[in-house]
């Protein structure tokens, strides 16, 4: 099965946000290239929020390019087999932490925002990961830090995808 095939069923599976749901399909129905980088109309994108469950903190990334703090997260690319494994390998990439495991039963929500030019929108498929325990952490090239906060601290530094990323997450784990 190929990636746009993959991102086509899990968005069809996926009940939430129905609205926006459609919009993601239809713009892959329009766009077949709709799942890279080169597609300015937007493209479908793959995060992470890195949660730590047992002491109530996430894991985020202060974004070198937008200096924001942020899920992990970022553009499919062709060596992924589906949307869960490209939302790992962006996680795992970007926070350093080996042994993530995906929170089962598909994406957590789902985020479409505008972008610069030349592209116009980013469709993020949204996931959580949880993280071992002691999980320890490195800055890649694409962060300025990466830091663990607790939940509440969550919505004085980060914006509002991340702040309903988190809940919805929390809602999941029943926490």
């Amino acid at each position: 099965m190929s990636l746009y095939d993959d991102a086509v069923l899990v968005l069809k599976r996926y009940e939430d946000q129905p609205e926006l749901r459609q919009a993601y399909l239809d713009h892959l129905a329009e766009h077949p290239d709709g799942m890279w980088k080169a597609c300015h109309a937007g493209h479908l994108t793959a995060s992470a929020l890195v949660i730590d469950p047992e002491g109530g903190r996430v894991l985020l990334t202060l974004h070198r390019k937008l200096r924001m703090w942020l899920q992990m997260g970022g553009h499919c690319e062709p060596g992924d087999a589906s949307l869960e494994s490209s939302a790992l390998r962006e996680a795992t990439e970007e926070s350093g932490v080996t042994g993530l495991s995906l929170l089962p039963g598909g994406p957590v929500r789902l985020d479409r925002h505008p972008i610069p030019a030349p592209c116009h929108w980013h469709f993020d498929v949204q996931y959580a990961v949880l993280a071992p325990p002691d999980a320890a952490h490195t800055v890649s090239d694409e962060s300025l830090d990466v830091r663990w906060f607790a939940y509440d601290e969550v919505a004085e530094v980060a914006d509002e995808s991340v702040v309903r990323l988190l809940e919805a997450t929390r809602a999941w784990l029943g926490v």
